[in-house]
C-alpha cells in the first residue's frame, strides 16, 4: 500500500464523538512542563479568511482558565471552508482511483481511499470480515443524513457494519459555532496537556485544539480503533476534515489545503491559532526541513514568532499535545 500523495484541492467524526458537539477528552494540568515564553505575539484577526462570510470577528471581554480576565477574539463560523471544496471521502466503486476518494490515517502514514485501498482492506487490517463493497465491485456509503447519524451511533447496528459512512455539506447547514481565543497569550507555568480520551485529572479543557486561518477547528484525534471495531470507515478528504453533523466540517490532520502566512525568513508558514492564542504553524519550513528542539507541547520559542506550535505530521492524527497559555471558559 502506497502513502498518500497529495493531490490539488478541490466525517464523520460524530459516530466517534457518541452524539455530542465535540469530543471530551481530558487534560491533565499537574504535569509541569516547563517552556521558554520568548516574546508574547498577539493574535492577528486580519490573517483569518473572512470572504464570503463564512466566519465572522468581533473583540469580547472573557475569562480565561487562570482566573484572569481578558480580551478574547470571538470567531462565529458555519463550520464550512471557504477556501477550498469539501470531499470526496467514499469511492464508488473498487475501480476508482485515488481522485474519487480521501484519505485515512493509519500507524503515522497517510494512505489514498481509493478503490483499492477499499478492496484490500481485509488484508490491510489482517481481517477478513472487512469487505465493503458487492459482487460489482460498489462500495456500501450511507446514502442519506438517517443513515450518517446511525452509522456514527455508538452501537451501530450490523445493518452499518462495512459501510463507508459519508457525511454531506448539505447536512451541515444550520450549524453554527463559536470560538474565543485571548488576543494576547497568556502564558502558564504549568501547560495543560491533552489526553487521548478520558481519565485525566485536573480540569477540563476543550477538545478542540485551534482554529485553522479559515475558520474550521483543529479538532481531537479521531478514535480511528472504535470506527474500525464497528468495521465502518470514516475517511478524511484530502484537505483531512470530514462532517458531522454537530461540529460540522473540522481537520484532524493538516494537508496543506488551507489558508496559510508565508513567513519572509522561510519558516513555516502559520495556518491557525491554538486555544490559548499561541500560533500554530505547519510542520516543515520552506526548504521542508523539520523544526528543533520541540517541547512536549510541540512548541518552542524565537525571535520572530515568540512561543509557537509545529502541528505534528499529517498521518498521526494529532494537532498538537497542550496548551502552554491559559484558555477562554
Amino acid at each position: 500500500m502506497n502513502t498518500h500523495i497529495f493531490k490539488s484541492p478541490i466525517i464523520i467524526f460524530t459516530f466517534f464523538c457518541f452524539g455530542l458537539v465535540g469530543c471530551n477528552f481530558f487534560a491533565s494540568n499537574n504535569k509541569s512542563v516547563k517552556v521558554k515564553d520568548g516574546n508574547v505575539i498577539d493574535v492577528n484577526a486580519s490573517y483569518f479568511y473572512t470572504e464570503g462570510g463564512a466566519i465572522t470577528i468581533s473583540t469580547v471581554p472573557c475569562e480565561l482558565s487562570d482566573g484572569t480576565s481578558a480580551d478574547c477574539y470571538k470567531f462565529v463560523t458555519k463550520s464550512i471552508p471557504g477556501d477550498h471544496a469539501m470531499g470526496p471521502w467514499c469511492p464508488s466503486n473498487i475501480s476508482d482511483s485515488a481522485e474519487a476518494g480521501g484519505i485515512w490515517l493509519e500507524g503515522g502514514e497517510v494512505y489514498d481511499v481509493d478503490g483499492a485501498f477499499v478492496k484490500n482492506m481485509a488484508d490491510f487490517y489482517n481481517d477478513s470480515k472487512w469487505l465493503m463493497y458487492d459482487d460489482n465491485g460498489d462500495v456500501y456509503i450511507t446514502a442519506t443524513e438517517e443513515d450518517c447519524v446511525n452509522a456514527a451511533n455508538p452501537n451501530v447496528g450490523e445493518e452499518y457494519e462495512n459501510f463507508c459512512v459519508e457525511c454531506m455539506p448539505s447536512y451541515i447547514t444550520d450549524i453554527t459555532q463559536s470560538w474565543l481565543i485571548p488576543i494576547t497569550p497568556v502564558s502558564q507555568d504549568s501547560a495543560t496537556l491533552f489526553a487521548r480520551g478520558p481519565g485525566g485529572r485536573g480540569n477540563r479543557a476543550p477538545s478542540t485544539r485551534g482554529l485553522a486561518l479559515n475558520g474550521i477547528e483543529f479538532s481531537a484525534p479521531a478514535p480511528t480503533n472504535s470506527i474500525l471495531s464497528a468495521y465502518t470507515l470514516a475517511p478524511f478528504d484530502d484537505a483531512g476534515g470530514h462532517i458531522n453533523v454537530h461540529q460540522g466540517y473540522h481537520y484532524h490532520a493538516a494537508t496543506g489545503f488551507s489558508t496559510k502566512v508565508e513567513q519572509e525568513d522561510g519558516h513555516a508558514a502559520l495556518i491557525g491559532y491554538a486555544l490559548d492564542g499561541f500560533g500554530i504553524y505547519e510542520l516543515e519550513d520552506a526548504n521542508n526541513a523539520l523544526p528543533k528542539d520541540l517541547d512536549d507541547l510541540r512548541g518552542h520559542t524565537d525571535e520572530a514568532r515568540g512561543y509557537h506550535y509545529h502541528v505534528d505530521a499529517a498521518g498521526s492524527n494529532n494537532f498538537i499535545n497542550g496548551l502552554k497559555g491559559a484558555y477562554a471558559i
